[in-house]
């Protein structure tokens, strides 16, 4: 059940993003097209912080973990670090324009050490934030926009990148290596069936946004990505994978090969991998239309930091709506018969740009969209 406890105002048009400090959640950021950041604080909601960038669209806006007060914002091909203690004067400390397009996700690694900014060229950059200068360059794998960005929780020189080319991407960025290709536009085999032709048609699986979950689950090292597609599909994938290729033509010669041994004998049907009730190398979900899912493209998603984390992913989309997915009760071949689909929100005809969860018990989800507020619900 969900309870729309308030809306934060202060944007003049449509919010883009947001974001939830993931040591104080009651500390609220967003970003919109009106060129402005706003910081907020959920106990005290009429006192928000605010700083304005200019006139180009804020795309995107994260916290620097162990530091509330430094949030990092993108417009254009600039990423910015703001101080915002001292809103609304200038509190920008740092600008960096390596990016050579357009920005459309960065985030900060756990120790605030590296920013990775994905770009409409294709490209991510990693940026040193400590030294303030380019670390490495990811490119020549996404051959069309990359949409979304995420730091591997379990493997620190790792990022996972998402593009308009229906692929998802890890990278060892300290070699600037690929490690693993996914295709998401190639339909595994136990889901084939349920991938609707029309919808394939008029809305390719792009990958528009990930999501990566960061805390144990039942004690285990579960290294889990969500995927929020252009077909409205919101796909689950275990990353456990040593230098794998899905989908594409490994680029690493025989030489770097030497001494690692080949997977692909061992995940040509990774779906054939999965015991009942565990998630296991490999593991895939997909949550579709057949079961509830969206009717547009989706455009967000986020694991649940409340109640038991990673429980749940909820997902944002075109359609209008949020929905609030039990994903775990799909593993294996016990999957529950209720379906996945805990509830949907109807978010009143406005198309859902961001969202994000904090570890309240109460207004505990954030949902930005096409209107000027952030609204702020409680998930019970």
């Amino acid at each position: 059940m969900a309870i729309e406890s308030t809306r934060l105002r202060g944007h003049k048009r449509s919010v883009l993003c947001c974001a939830a400090s993931p040591t104080t959640p009651h500390l609220i950021s967003s970003s919109g097209e009106d060129g402005s950041v706003y910081w907020f604080d959920l106990r005290c909601k009429e006192n928000a912080s605010v700083m304005d960038l200019g006139k180009e669209p804020v795309a995107s806006v994260c916290f620097s973990p162990g530091n509330d007060d430094i949030l990092y914002a993108a417009y254009a091909n600039t990423v910015t670090c703001l101080d915002m203690r001292m809103a609304p004067s200038s509190g920008q400390l740092h600008k960096y324009t390596f990016n050579t397009d357009d920005i459309n996700q960065i985030t900060v690694n756990l120790k605030s050490s590296f920013l990775a900014a994905a770009d409409d060229s294709g490209e991510v950059k990693i940026i040193d934030i400590r030294q303030h200068c380019l670390y490495k360059t990811l490119r020549s794998v996404h051959t069309n926009i990359c949409s979304s960005v995420q730091f591997h929780p379990w493997r620190p020189w790792e990022v996972i990148s998402g593009g308009l080319d229906s692929k998802i991407v890890a990278w060892d960025f300290s070699r600037g290596r690929q490690q693993m290709v996914i295709d998401v536009a190639v339909p595994t085999t136990e889901n084939a069936e349920n991938t609707s032709s029309t919808n394939q048609i008029c809305n390719p699986p792009f990958v528009h946004a990930l999501a990566v979950l960061e805390e144990n689950m039942d004690g285990k090292n579960n290294q889990v990505v969500a995927a929020a597609r252009g077909d409205g599909t919101m796909e689950i994938i275990d990353l456990r994978f040593e230098s794998h290729v899905t989908g594409a033509k490994s680029k690493q010669s025989s030489r770097a090969r030497k001494g690692s041994q080949s997977k692909s004998s061992k995940n040509t049907n990774v779906n054939e991998n999965i015991a009942s009730g565990e998630i296991t190398k490999g593991m895939r979900i997909q949550l579709h239309a057949g079961v509830g899912g969206h009717s547009a493209a989706a455009s967000c998603v986020a694991f649940s930091r409340f109640g038991e984390a990673g429980k749940f992913i909820i997902s944002g989309s075109n359609d209008a709506s949020v929905k609030l997915w039990n994903w775990t009760s799909q593993i294996g071949s016990g999957s529950s018969s209720e379906g996945p689909l805990s509830f949907s929100i109807n978010n009143k005809r406005k198309q859902v740009n961001w969202l994000c969860t904090t570890s309240r018990d109460s207004e505990n989800l954030i949902v930005c969209d096409t209107s000027k507020v952030v609204k702020v619900y409680t998930i019970l």
